[in-house]
């Protein structure tokens, strides 16, 4: 797979941790990440290594001062996890080029980003549960996106059988 086929965007992440699993996630995956400030935290190696490890140092990133700095390179589509949504995760087709963006921990996204997004995608969860980790919720519709467009590393060495 080629590094950064497809962009993970974080909106005003707040807790290091999330980001640093993020970063992380998006390392293991191969693809880039986009965050758009400002961010709750002092964005610093020291507060994201816990959880991002020397995984950090793999992964393409670009810090956006904020929404409006980010649309000046905004993605050919936008897609919002958010739990406003009415479309599965899985009933939605991805594209390689796609740009999937998570918002931050407490408020998800304002309503002028989220009509300015493309397409907003859910997880169901049993009800009356509203929603997942941040962290979370992008590993399992990473995961999906990259299963249909067929873009998951697989080191032929590692391979069992």
């Amino acid at each position: 797979m080629k590094l950064g086929i497809m962009n993970l965007v974080l909106y005003q992440p707040e807790i290091a941790q999330n980001t640093g699993t993020l970063l992380r996630l998006a390392a293991c995956m191969g693809v880039k990440v986009d965050i758009v400030g400002p961010c709750g935290f002092a964005f610093s190696d020291r507060q994201l290594k816990r959880s991002g490890m020397d995984y950090i140092d793999h992964v393409e990133k670009t810090l956006y001062d904020s929404w409006d700095d980010y649309k000046l390179s905004r993605p050919k589509r936008l897609i919002l996890l958010d739990t406003k949504a009415t479309v599965p995760y899985m009933d939605f087709q991805f594209f390689p080029e796609d740009s999937l963006m998570v918002g931050s921990e407490s408020q998800g996204v304002p309503e002028l980003v989220y009509k300015e997004t493309d397409h907003q995608v859910l997880i169901p969860m049993h009800p009356p549960l509203r929603s997942l980790n941040v962290a979370i919720s992008a590993a399992m519709v990473l995961g999906e996106a990259l299963r249909q467009i067929g873009g998951f590393f697989i080191d032929p060495h590692k391979i069992i059988g």
